[in-house]
Parts: C-alpha cells; sequence; structure tokens
C-alpha cells in the first residue's frame, strides 16, 4: 500500500515530537470545572443565549432517557440501525454538556456508554462496531476513535483507563492499515475504494487519539490531507471521491475543513478555499438552513469549522443563527428530528450549540 508523498516538514515534526512525548505518558487531564452546577456558578459563555442553554440540558436530558439497558442508543428513526456510531455520538454530546464518567448529572450514562462501545471492539482485528454495522463499519469506528480518545483524558479508572487506551491503539492500527492508495477510507475496513465522509470520520477520529496521547502514524495523516487536497473542486468545495469528478457537496466541505483545522492546518490553501466557499453559500441564504437534507451531518462539522476559523466574524455571523435554527426547532421533548434520527440529530444539536463551553479538547480553539 502507498500513500501521497508530500511533505509537511512542521506538521511531521509536530507529530514525531507529540507521540514521543503523549504515547508514553498518561492522558491529559480533565477540563474543571464540569456539569451543570458548575456551568451556573460560572458565566454564561459570550453570545450563547439563556434559551439556548436552556435547550442544551433540555436535549442532555432526552438523551439520558432514551439510552438502552446495555448503555447504547440507536437510531430512532429511518436510517437503520447503528448502535456504536450512534451511542459514540450521543456519549459525545454528553461530554460537550461537561460530563464526564465520574462527573456531572449524566456521569452514569456516560459511564455506560464507554463501557458499550468498549464491549463492541473486536480485540482480534481492532474494529469498533456491532453487527447491525457491519455494511458501514467504519462510521462507528471512525465515531467511536473520537468518543473514546474524548473521554480517555476524563477517566479515574485506571482499568477503565488501560481498556481505553489499549482498544484504541488497536483500533488507530485498523484504521491505518485500512487507508486506501489515496489517502482515503471507505464503508467497510477491507474495501480498497474510498469517499470523502468516511475519510473524515477516520481523520477526526486520528487526530483526536493523537492529541490523548496515543500513538498515530505520521503517514496516516498526511496521506489523508493529501486525500483531501485531491478531493478540492476549481470552486473551492470537495466532491464526494478523490481522483474522480464531481460536484462540490458543503457537508463534505465543511468535513474537510474542520478536520484541516483539527490537524491544525488553519492557512492550508484548500481549507481557506474551502471556506470561502462556505462563506458565500450561508450568506447567500443568511442562514444556516443552506444544507438542506444532510442538514445534522453538515451543521455537526460547519459548526467546528466556523468555531475554529481564524476570522472570528465567522462565528460571530455563524453561532446567533444557529441558535436560533435550532432552538426554535426542539421538539417538545427536549429532541431534534431532522432527518437521520433523533438520537443523531440530537446529539449534533447539543454538541454544536455547547461549543462555546470549551469542553472537548478536539474542538478547542
Amino acid at each position: 500500500m502507498t500513500h501521497g508523498k508530500g511533505v509537511r516538514r512542521h506538521m511531521t515534526a509536530a507529530i514525531a515530537l507529540g507521540a514521543m512525548l503523549l504515547g508514553v505518558l498518561a492522558p491529559t487531564a480533565p477540563l474543571t470545572p464540569r456539569g451543570s452546577e458548575a456551568r451556573q456558578a460560572a458565566p454564561r459563555p459570550a453570545g450563547m443565549r439563556a434559551e439556548t442553554e436552556r435547550a442544551i440540558e433540555r436535549g442532555m436530558a432526552y438523551l439520558a432517557r432514551t439510552q438502552r439497558n446495555d448503555g447504547s442508543w440507536r437510531t430512532h428513526g429511518g436510517q437503520g440501525n447503528y448502535p456504536v456510531a450512534m451511542t459514540s455520538m450521543a456519549g459525545l454530546a454528553l461530554l460537550a454538556g461537561g460530563n464526564t464518567p465520574t462527573e456531572g448529572p449524566y456521569a452514569q450514562q456516560v459511564r455506560r456508554a464507554v463501557n458499550f462501545v468498549l464491549r463492541e471492539a473486536n480485540t482480534n482485528t481492532g474494529l469498533i462496531a456491532s453487527q447491525q454495522e457491519e455494511q458501514r463499519s467504519m462510521y462507528g469506528h471512525g465515531f467511536s476513535l473520537l468518543f473514546l480518545a474524548e473521554v480517555y483524558g476524563t477517566e479515574t479508572d485506571p482499568r477503565l483507563q488501560d481498556q481505553i487506551r489499549q482498544t484504541l491503539q488497536r483500533a488507530v492500527r485498523l484504521t491505518a492499515g485500512s487507508q486506501s492508495d489515496l489517502g482515503g477510507w471507505y464503508y467497510t475496513p477491507e474495501s480498497t475504494n474510498d469517499e470523502g465522509s468516511v475519510t473524515i470520520t477516520q481523520v477526526q477520529g486520528l487526530r483526536a487519539c493523537r492529541n490523548a496521547g496515543i500513538l498515530v502514524p505520521t503517514e496516516a495523516i498526511e496521506g489523508s490531507i493529501e486525500y483531501i487536497e485531491k478531493s478540492a473542486n476549481e470552486d473551492g468545495g470537495i466532491r464526494y471521491r478523490a481522483g474522480r469528478g464531481g460536484p462540490s457537496r458543503p457537508p463534505i466541505t465543511a468535513q474537510a475543513v474542520a478536520s484541516l483545522n483539527n490537524a491544525g492546518e488553519y492557512e492550508h490553501p484548500v481549507a481557506q478555499r474551502n471556506m470561502e466557499y462556505l462563506r458565500n453559500l450561508m450568506r447567500e441564504s443568511d442562514d444556516t438552513r443552506v444544507f438542506r437534507g444532510h442538514y445534522s451531518y453538515a451543521i455537526f462539522y460547519a459548526a467546528q469549522a466556523m468555531y475554529l476559523s481564524t476570522n472570528e466574524e465567522d462565528w460571530a455571523w455563524f453561532y446567533p443563527r444557529l441558535q436560533d435554527d435550532l432552538v426554535s426547532a426542539q421538539n417538545d421533548d427536549g429532541s431534534w428530528d431532522d432527518q437521520v434520527g433523533t438520537t443523531y440529530d440530537t446529539a449534533v444539536a447539543v454538541t454544536v450549540l455547547a461549543l462555546p463551553y470549551g469542553y472537548l479538547p478536539i474542538f478547542q480553539r
């Protein structure tokens, strides 16, 4: 298997140094204070409205009520049954709202989610996915990498901390070994194809793992960035696959920006063109609903892109409109239901609205 040979010396050096320093150390300490009580005692983040905080709390309460006895969440919609993916996304939302496996009003739910995802991890192959997800297993695998890596530094039980570390190490090897010749990934680890949406889930998962001190092969990160470069269109957007033609897709473009930002490539030419593409797209309609048809999927990444943008005006423009759209769309039971299903849509809404809390390291400025 081959990967792109482009060299980014500053990034390679940072990754190598991070691997040497972080790969042998304990995970980073949890951010404090956390949980709803701590938030009530602290000033509300700039730009966040009181009704938005209430929406976040109601969304987390809905997720807590709908968690199954085995610790999982299912789709709760018409898009199939993906328990590892849904559990990872719901768990991530509870983390974003200030909970950990030991702190916060939903600590128990986070703990049960972690245990469920760990049980679904294959200790032989490294794949984290349930049998129900076998046709799209790399989605759940990527989201679980992100969730477990974010929870790793907050875990206080040495036994579970070690189990998470070993699970992530095996999962990273599976991801790195499944990368295509072009630097991307596809729906299943044995496939030799690739496409943009799965690729971004792996990139973000790998970056979260590296940030948590898990050794990640440098060439996997470099190859994935080159895959994004090969997927760029002249209009600034990103198409579905590298090496093929096709129109730019706004949701995948938002994913690409978020991933490049996570990699520290804020000034990357592709990231800059992607951001301009998204700015123009959204400002033409003056709201975030320009992503109709893939709204939750798109805003999960668009919000990250705007929040991490080096231009503060991007977030100042985006977040008020995001609050308008999401708070008004919340259901009476605290859920959101855009297209995929209430678990996914609620998890996304809670996570992006809670970005200003700054609890998730992968999304910190």
